[in-house]
């Protein structure tokens, strides 16, 4: 489904990914794991449009490097930002009717489907989102993302300060988005969510790709992780 190949990509005169490559199939979980700094993020911003990138990123054997961030998004590509962006004045409702997909387009999910992914977003859906805690908000941007139906939904540390019981929450309904057939590109600092939910893993470092697979086998390699993972 999304398969990026050689991909570099630059902040001004900084030279972030060296020749990234990696692919997430569809209905797939992958994650994309590494220490802070070395690009993770980077590579779904230059997914996205939002860096000066170079290379190939295909999405459903469409080519996505030239193109602008919502024709990108109106492709089928989702993206949750880090920092959650969500409209804090205007109601859960209204936010998540904000991501909807024009209803000529038939998309997949509506409200009721966000209310049942995520029930506690129906005990709030006419609370303010600015008063939702952390985990709320983070589950508000994820229903809003998969009201706009993509195909693939690229998530940026959603577990990121979060209490250990909303951590498990978010890692539950990552998963239930993708049983409902949406893959998912997940850069993620926890590694046991990663290991749990994942079909396949990368490991970056230094702008690169320096380990790819199951998440067994990333537990049998003990130096992989303490080489680029442990602190």
């Amino acid at each position: 489904m999304l398969e990026v190949s050689r991909l570099e990509a630059w902040y001004g005169k900084s030279h972030i990914l060296h020749g990234v490559d990696f692919r997430v199939g569809e209905g797939e979980i992958v994650s994309l794991l590494g220490r802070n700094g070395v690009g993770r993020s980077t590579t779904i911003k230059a997914i996205m449009g939002d860096v000066v990138r170079s290379g190939s990123v295909r999405f459903k054997d469409r080519e996505l490097i030239g193109l602008k961030p919502h024709q990108i998004a109106h492709a089928g590509l989702g993206y949750v930002p880090e920092n959650r962006d969500i409209f804090p004045t205007l109601t859960v409702r209204e936010n998540l009717l904000l991501g909807q997909k024009s209803a000529r387009s038939g998309g997949r999910f509506g409200l009721q489907d966000m209310f049942d992914l995520f029930p506690r977003l129906k005990e709030r859906e006419h609370t303010p989102g600015g008063v939702l805690s952390g985990g709320e908000q983070q589950m508000l941007t994820m229903c809003r993302t998969l009201m706009g139906d993509p195909a693939l939904m690229m998530v940026d540390e959603p577990t990121e300060g979060l209490a250990p019981k909303m951590v498990e929450l978010v890692a539950e309904l990552l998963q239930r988005i993708a049983a409902r057939g949406v893959a998912i590109l997940l850069v993620e600092q926890k590694l046991t969510i990663a290991l749990r939910i994942s079909a396949r893993l990368y490991v970056m470092g230094h702008g690169r790709i320096v380990f790819e697979g199951t998440p067994a086998a990333l537990q049998a390699d003990a130096q992989v992780r303490k080489e680029w993972l442990e602190v």
